[in-house]
């Protein structure tokens, strides 16, 4: 599923040659680990913008007929799925002195998984309940598979990334990802509006997808990764008694843990926007395009911003400022009716934005409150929690089934306002 690379690693940021100086030197910083990594993010966001779960993988589904249930369920698979395997990987690979074998090894199955979802909706379709239930059999497969590559990814990064220009990698590969991620996005359009037959519209968009994110995973496997000091091997159930003690020692880590689940129980509406204008206001499905063209249209204008933001206020401001942006999103939702299509786009240039704040402003704030030796045990201990929380979108399809999509969207923005709220508790970066 969409490589998210959530925010992990370690970093107490030693005061580097000064970022501005990394700025000014343009490309020639970029050793050949630095420009994998730079291309491994391009490629990612191009897959990420043909396989939108709000948008795209809302859109397949509400076509085959799923429930609010269902729907919800496909982005907390996704997101929480990514999440969930990464205590018991803390625990594995904490012994390893090298994490990036691990990292191609979950990379082989994720490919085949995408190849799976690909093959299920071209030649499934006709039987709706076999599709649906293979499809995310598949995803399920996948985003478990994502979990397990995710913390060596980040523990790869934080190797070959100088803490100094890490601002800098992540923020261009958020950047210029997100203007390919645009290209993708008028793909989408022109398929979807393109009169190719239901479902093998969507089958070539997931197909795109899977290419992509083929050759991305390929690339950051060709990285010299240099080894660690290994830690002492642990287990599962270690970790997962070492949770409670890590909280009470690092209020900081208390603090972020709290921000994280608010925002990841506010997600509970995310699925929907897509779902509601379809089935509320009466969109035409070619409308999934232009949302999609909204998404990757405002993450590099945002990503602009937000490194900036990161630059000179640090990341505890990012998160806030993102958590605001987000709060905006269901109340847009919640002010537009039928007729406002073109309004509607901007619910999701408020997810965008916000999200791609989140997306740099959690990585670097992780990165900054995780000491070296416990990294990957703070790694794990907080996704595993958060992705616990990622199932709130399927609460939030049983609320939109038992009442209505308006009290989803009620909920979620009194969420995001209390992550706001609680955004003033997190450590100031130094």
């Amino acid at each position: 599923m969409p490589d998210v690379p959530e925010p992990q690693p370690h970093l107490i940021r030693p005061a580097p040659p000064s970022e501005r100086s990394v700025r000014s030197a343009g490309h020639e910083g970029w050793d050949r680990n630095y420009r994998l990594g730079i291309w491994n993010g391009f490629l990612v966001s191009v897959g990420d913008g043909f396989l939108s779960v709000t948008v795209v993988l809302a859109g397949f589904a509400s076509r085959l007929g799923a429930s609010n249930a269902v729907i919800g369920l496909l982005p907390a698979i996704a997101m929480g799925g990514w999440m969930l395997p990464q205590i018991l990987v803390a625990a594995r690979v904490r012994a390893l002195p090298y994490k990036l074998p691990v990292y191609r090894s979950a990379a082989l199955i994720r490919a085949l998984s995408y190849v799976a979802m690909v093959l299920v909706a071209a030649l499934l379709a006709g039987t709706p309940a076999l599709c649906l239930t293979l499809f995310v059999l598949a995803m399920t497969v996948n985003a478990l598979a994502s979990g397990v590559s995710g913390l060596p990814f980040l523990e790869v990064c934080s190797k070959i990334i100088p803490a100094g220009r890490r601002n800098a990698f992540f923020g261009t590969r958020n950047l210029y990802g997100g203007l390919l991620a645009f290209g993708a996005g008028l793909v989408v359009r022109w398929i979807l509006a393109s009169g190719l037959a239901f479902p093998y519209d969507y089958a070539l968009i997931f197909g795109l997808a899977t290419l992509f994110y083929v050759v991305a995973y390929a690339l950051f496997g060709k990285v010299d990764e240099p080894p660690d000091t290994p830690q002492p091997p642990s287990s599962m159930a270690q970790e997962l008694r070492q949770i409670p003690a890590t909280l009470r020692a690092d209020p900081h880590f208390r603090a972020f843990l709290t921000v994280r689940l608010t925002l990841a129980f506010a997600t509970l509406a995310d699925p929907f926007y897509a779902v509601y204008a379809l089935r509320v206001l009466h969109v035409p499905a070619s409308q999934l395009g232009v949302f999609l063209l909204a998404l990757a249209g405002a993450a590099p204008l945002s990503n602009v911003l937000w490194r900036r933001v990161a630059e000179r206020k640090g990341s505890r401001r990012i998160i806030r400022y993102s958590a605001a942006a987000a709060f905006l999103a269901p109340l847009l939702a919640l002010s537009l009716g039928q007729g406002t299509a073109g309004a509607y786009l901007l619910v999701f240039v408020a997810l965008s934005v916000a999200a791609q704040g989140f997306n740099l402003g959690h990585t670097n704030h992780l990165l900054n409150i995780a000491p070296p030796a416990q990294r990957s045990r703070y790694i794990g201990s907080l996704n595993t929690l958060v992705g616990l929380a990622l199932f709130a979108p399927v609460a939030g399809g049983l609320l939109a089934d038992h009442t209505s999509y308006r009290a989803v969207f009620w909920l979620s923005a009194a969420l995001f306002a209390a992550a706001w709220w609680q955004c003033g508790k997190l450590r100031r970066d130094a």
